[in-house]
């Protein structure tokens, strides 16, 4: 089973070194606006046809992995 995060692409040079989607200039953080906005993998991907589903399966695990680091901070609403 390959690993999902390989598609989570840094690069100093895309998109000033957000982590993005297979250097493709869509940053994760845009994905997860787009999910937390109510809209499905399916839906993004027909908005955003260089997208699979893989994509955002990669997406929410690089997510996932984040939300278990050491140290948390408190975010504004």
């Amino acid at each position: 089973m390959n690993d999902p995060l390989t598609r989570i692409t840094i690069d100093p040079s895309i998109c000033h070194g957000k982590p993005v989607i297979r250097g493709l200039r869509y940053p994760v953080e845009n994905v997860l606006e787009w999910l937390s906005s109510g809209m499905s993998p399916e839906e993004i991907v027909e908005d955003y046809p260089d997208l699979e589903i893989e994509d955002i399966r990669a997406v929410l695990a690089y997510a996932a992995k984040l939300s278990r680091l050491k140290r948390h901070e408190t975010l504004a609403a």
